[in-house]
């Protein structure tokens, strides 16, 4: 695996580049170590990144995968109901919304969950000009239950929210340092892509987002950046403008 290469920011220069951003997070990005389920030092760490950021003045929404509870196409292959597998692992989804909220609170930043499936006791319906306005007022606003659809993933959910609310990139954290031609923890050859335009991540079938979510993005000329997000200070880094991870746009001119 290529090491992580960067170019530096001048401490005098510390503007974000990017105004509002979509978050996007696997779920088994809040396992850490463990096999299965919540991390909660992983989480705080995770917490702790975000917060940098939101303290550079960044409208930031969140959006985490259920992988690390339950995930639903793995159990439909497996026999279970495609559609009751799914809103399961819409549920997933929340439970990580409501720890991410708990430990981003933690650090005295206002933060709201909003759901594409009403569940009003624990979280906001979703309200495309309700949380515009959260974002717009300083909270963080955290997107659970994916669209709310069956047969929709957390990437096509991340590039919906990232489009409705008018954000500016949407920064996939991963546990690789961006996209490869392959599985770098597999194979030691495997080329890393700094740049990639939509067509190239469909066309190749890289595994940046699937394919939904690409052309989403390609049709509303949303950028994405892919990077790994258990390197310190990454996320800053990205926001800050720093070359780190792939950034997937439509070419040289988007």
């Amino acid at each position: 695996m290529r090491a992580e290469q960067s170019t530096s920011i001048p401490t005098s220069s510390i503007q974000p580049v990017y105004k509002r951003i979509l978050l996007k997070l696997s779920g088994e990005a809040l396992m850490g170590d463990t096999k299965l389920g919540i991390d909660p030092h992983t989480v705080d760490q995770i917490s702790q990144e975000i917060s940098e950021v939101y303290h550079l003045g960044v409208q930031l929404g969140i959006i985490i995968g259920g992988g690390n509870i339950f995930r639903g196409l793995s159990a439909s292959a497996r026999g279970m109901d495609r559609v009751t597998a799914d809103y399961m692992g819409m549920l997933a989804t929340v439970i990580n919304s409501l720890a991410m909220q708990d430990y981003i609170e933690r650090r005295n930043i206002e933060t709201r969950v909003m759901t594409a499936i009403k569940m009003e006791e624990l979280a906001e319906p979703f309200i495309r000009r309700r949380a515009i306005t959260h974002l717009q007022y300083g909270k963080i606003v955290i997107f659970g239950a994916g669209t709310g659809n069956p047969y929709f993933t957390t990437d096509t959910a991340a590039a919906l929210r990232a489009i409705e609310i008018e954000a500016d990139v949407i920064l996939k954290g991963t546990k690789v340092d961006g996209v490869y031609d392959k599985d770098p923890c597999e194979y030691d050859d495997a080329v890393k892509y700094s740049e990639l335009t939509y067509m190239d991540v469909v066309k190749k079938r890289l595994k940046v987002m699937d394919t939904t979510a690409v052309t989403l993005c390609m049709d509303n000329h949303l950028p994405i950046v892919v990077f790994n997000l258990r390197q310190k200070g990454n996320l800053k880094k990205v926001i800050l403008g720093e070359h780190i991870g792939t950034k997937v746009t439509g070419g040289p001119n988007d």
